[in-house]
This record gives structure tokens, C-alpha cells and sequence, in this order.
């Protein structure tokens, strides 16, 4: 059985930037935008764009 295209090593070799931030990540970002307060709720965060 063949390993469908998806699956494969990209022949890049580089690793790719993702696109979405998990949930500390996005705290951490709000805080460093002074987007966060302390006792703010962690569930439905505002959306972030990740920093480049």
C-alpha cells in the first residue's frame, strides 16, 4: 500500500510557520499587546494574528 502525498516529508526541508497560535500562546501575545488582564477568562479569546 503507498503513503498518500499528503503524508510525505516536504523536500523543502524547512520548517513552516503555522498559522494558529495554541491557547498560552495567545495569552502570552495579548499580554505583550496589553490586550490581557489578570482574571480575564482564557475561553473565547479575541482572535490574534501571529507576530511574523
Amino acid at each position: 500500500m503507498t503513503q498518500h502525498n499528503s503524508f510525505k516529508a516536504s523536500t523543502g526541508g524547512g520548517k513552516k510557520n503555522r498559522t494558529v497560535l495554541k491557547r498560552f500562546e495567545r495569552v502570552d501575545l495579548l499580554k505583550k499587546r496589553d490586550q490581557w488582564k489578570d482574571g480575564d477568562r482564557v475561553i473565547g479569546l479575541k482572535k490574534t494574528v501571529p507576530e511574523a
